[in-house]
């Protein structure tokens, strides 16, 4: 296997490819009139593609808005994407907050509708740890 990435089925191709270059600062891999690849700026493995869901590529029992999943994305200063999302007027839809399993997280939508998850990890509550086996007191 030398890739793996979702495919998401658009009308909002140039929505999509701005929301995750400007957020995330995805770099674009392929940009086509029916098709944008983008990839991370500090690993080209970890991909997100966009097609035009009128394509002929795309069966049409998949021409439909996405739903029923969404995208998580760990980065290291969550805080800072945070910022970054309020200062681009996005639709936050779970504020920044701390998870007692480890993540600091909040959850964005990208132009198609979709929750992005955007987390980083942070200690897990001991109370947590030992409540699913994880933790050992001494």
């Amino acid at each position: 296997m030398k890739s793996l990435f979702p495919d998401i089925c658009t009308d909002a191709l140039l929505e999509s490819k701005i929301f995750y270059s400007k957020l995330f600062g995805f770099k674009v891999l392929y940009d086509l009139n029916w098709y944008v690849q983008l990839c991370s700026p500090d690993d080209e493995n970890l991909q997100i593609a966009f097609v035009d869901k009128n394509h002929s590529s795309v069966p049409e029992e998949y021409r439909k808005p996405p739903s029923g999943v969404f995208i998580t994305i760990e980065v290291d200063n969550v805080d800072d994407i945070y910022k970054k999302a309020i200062e681009l007027d996005l639709t936050i839809t779970k504020k920044l907050c701390d998870e007692e399993w480890g993540q600091r997280h909040f959850f964005v939508l990208d132009p198609n509708g979709l929750p992005v998850d955007v987390f980083q990890l942070i200690e897990a509550s001991p109370e947590f740890l030992k409540e699913h086996g994880l933790y050992e007191t001494v």
